[in-house]
């Protein structure tokens, strides 16, 4: 199985970006779906996720910022991120459960900064 992130890049603060990353592979039940950013000398943190049912959680610093959405044909999650701000500045990866193992995407590099 492997993980493609794509959309990651520079937006000003208060901008908007959509992280978008595609499973391919010997793909045939995904499960939940996952973001997750780092930031140098940090632990990689939730950033938001998203059932097979499409319940969807997120971190608190998110919350009605960010939305995550899958399209199941596609084998795909994505992330809309609005209203970004520099403390949102980390690489950004990709994460889906299945058959009891995770996969993970290589990261995309969101830079937010004036």
């Amino acid at each position: 199985v492997q993980l493609q992130a794509s959309g990651g890049g520079v937006v000003q603060p208060g901008g908007s970006l959509r992280l978008s990353c595609a499973a391919s592979g010997r793909i045939f039940s995904i499960g939940a779906m996952y973001w997750y950013r780092q930031t140098p000398g940090k632990q990689r943190e939730m950033v938001a996720t998203i059932t097979s049912g499409g319940t969807t959680n997120y971190a608190d610093s998110v919350k009605g910022r960010f939305t995550i959405s899958r399209d199941n044909a596609k084998n795909s999650v994505y992330l809309q991120m609005n209203d970004l701000k520099p403390e949102d500045t980390a690489v950004y990866y990709c994460s889906i459960f299945q058959a009891g193992y995770v996969y993970w995407g290589q990261g995309t590099q969101v830079t937010v900064s004036s």
